[in-house]
């Protein structure tokens, strides 16, 4: 069972077409607080794999300290959430150009059924966060000998 969708390659012209999209309505819309605040959201990249015995989650996230990073499994759903605190503005600096983000940010998704929550585990290391979710027994793929 696939949860994502891979793309291979360059991704083809639709792709590339969909990301400049989405970066121009991102661009766009970044000027905008939301209520009144300066606090913007951003979304971490993940890759979401599936293997026989786990479901192995990767997400970027540089520049967040362990204490910045929040995870739950509940109802068959992973989230991940947390800030990138943006860095003291010192005085007399101008900024020519600025593209990183900082913030809060939320990110759920929903896992195949058969993983066990009690047993996720997380690490993280040089700004990539790693959960792996293990399945249960009932949900791992059973090896079906054929007699002769």
């Amino acid at each position: 069972m696939a949860i994502v969708r891979r793309r291979g390659g360059s991704g083809g012209p639709l792709y590339r077409l969909r990301d400049e999209m989405n970066d121009l309505f991102g661009r766009f819309f970044e000027d905008w607080p939301l209520a009144g605040t300066r606090q913007e959201t951003w979304w971490p990249a993940l890759d979401i794999v599936e293997h026989d015995d786990a479901v192995v989650v990767k997400a970027d996230l540089p520049g967040l300290k362990t204490e910045d990073i929040d995870i739950s499994v509940q109802n068959n759903v992973l989230t991940i959430s947390g800030e990138k605190k943006e860095s003291k503005e010192e005085k007399g600096e101008s900024y020519y150009h600025v593209e990183r983000r900082f913030g809060s940010f939320h990110r759920d998704m929903t896992l195949p059924a058969g993983v066990d929550a009690d047993k996720v585990q997380a690490s993280y290391h040089d700004g990539v966060l790693t959960i792996t979710l293990p399945k249960t027994e009932q949900a791992k793929p059973k090896r079906i000998q054929v007699k002769t």
